[in-house]
């Protein structure tokens, strides 16, 4: 559901230099430089997700560095575009690192954010996340900070925000908000798994953010 929101927004990336802010596997990263971009860049502090991710662009002029996203910084006009896909949710001060990114973009440049939505990090009803949810508790909506979570068998810090706390840090980082998009689902993706598509309409699952430095 978040990918193709994502590659909808990217559009062309011919000759631009990308960094990737919490860069996983980066197969976005190799599918970026068969696409034509100038340069890849992905930044990760997991040790398992760099390796995975200095293995995926192997043969690729691809690179990937160890670091957690709020030490990033690069010189002014270093990239023409950065992403980050469901990582800026793990992020405590989130104003930094917008910060930091539009320091480092060239005149023009974009920023593309997806983060799990603010529906689903305000709260959580479940036990566990071994069972498929069918249905959704949103509480403590406007009381932003952190919330521990059972996530595929680990426990997590989010950080929930409203979708106004999210265009308001992209506007105060001087970013021009270009689009907003919940990634709803779509049913060339779901293999004819009609009952499966009928749960992901229920509710958002992704946020999508686009700016450009101004």
């Amino acid at each position: 559901m978040e990918e193709p929101a994502l590659l909808d927004e990217l559009g062309l990336v011919t000759g631009l230099r990308v960094l990737d802010l919490g860069c996983g596997d980066a197969a976005i990263g190799r599918t970026l430089l068969a696409a034509g971009c100038r340069s890849y860049l992905g930044i990760d502090g997991s040790t398992e997700m760099t390796r995975a991710a200095t293995a995926t662009l192997a043969g690729t002029p691809g690179r990937v560095e160890r670091m957690d996203i709020e030490r990033f910084s690069a010189p002014p006009r270093t990239f023409d575009l950065i992403i980050s896909r469901l990582a800026l949710h793990y992020v405590d001060d989130l104003d930094a690192v917008l910060a930091a990114c539009r320091h480092c973009l060239s005149p023009g440049g974009r920023l593309l954010i997806t983060v799990v939505h603010p529906v689903i990090t305000s709260h959580e009803a479940r036990q566990s996340t071994e069972q498929a949810r069918t249905d959704w508790v949103v509480d403590d909506y406007f009381h932003p900070g952190t919330r521990q979570r059972d996530w595929l068998g680990n426990t997590v810090t989010w950080h929930h925000r409203t979708i106004e706390d999210y265009v308001t840090a992209l506007t105060r980082a001087q970013f021009a908000i270009t689009a907003l998009r919940e990634c709803p689902p779509r049913p060339d993706r779901f293999n004819g798994d009609m009952a499966a598509l009928a749960r992901r309409q229920r509710v958002p699952l992704f946020l999508l953010l686009a700016g450009s430095r101004a």
